[in-house]
């Protein structure tokens, strides 16, 4: 049993707090309260996320890892986790712009600032954010 295995799947979990407001610009005040409820406080609210980004590849024989742990936490942190930590999702993070802040379109925006930064040859393979304990997005890619 020498030979090493074609994909391996690494998942590491992060936190951060979060504020955000859901709104459609497009839509009446009655319209958006109707639709996104108390989530449509017009003052926000906040949720302590979980992110649990997945990489995947072939275990580098000399780290026995698909990627090395620490470089993957600091490109997590420096990619994503500094720009949403204690931040208003529609105001302050820049890739959210024009987006409304659901855990879907929360967690596609954040694949697409950490997909280039994954290091090769390992590959970003999923990521689950985790809004409330009943509620979560999961992305794969394209």
């Amino acid at each position: 049993m020498n030979a090493q295995p074609n994909w391996m799947f690494l998942t590491r979990k992060y936190e951060f707090p979060a504020s955000h407001r859901l709104f459609n610009p497009d839509w009446s005040d009655d319209e958006n309260a109707r639709v996104f409820r108390q989530c449509n406080n017009p003052n926000g609210h906040g949720h302590n996320y979980d992110l649990e980004v997945t990489v995947k590849g072939q275990p580098d024989p000399r780290l026995g890892m698909v990627v090395d742990i620490y470089a993957l936490d600091q490109i997590v942190k420096r990619v994503i986790l500094d720009r949403v930590d204690h931040k208003n999702l529609n105001v302050d993070v820049d890739f959210m712009q024009g987006l409304i802040p659901t855990a879907e379109n929360i967690v596609w925006a954040i694949w697409h600032e950490l997909a280039p930064h994954i290091p090769a040859p390992a590959q970003l393979a999923r990521l689950r954010l985790v809004e409330t304990r009943n509620n979560f997005a999961e992305y794969r890619g394209e």
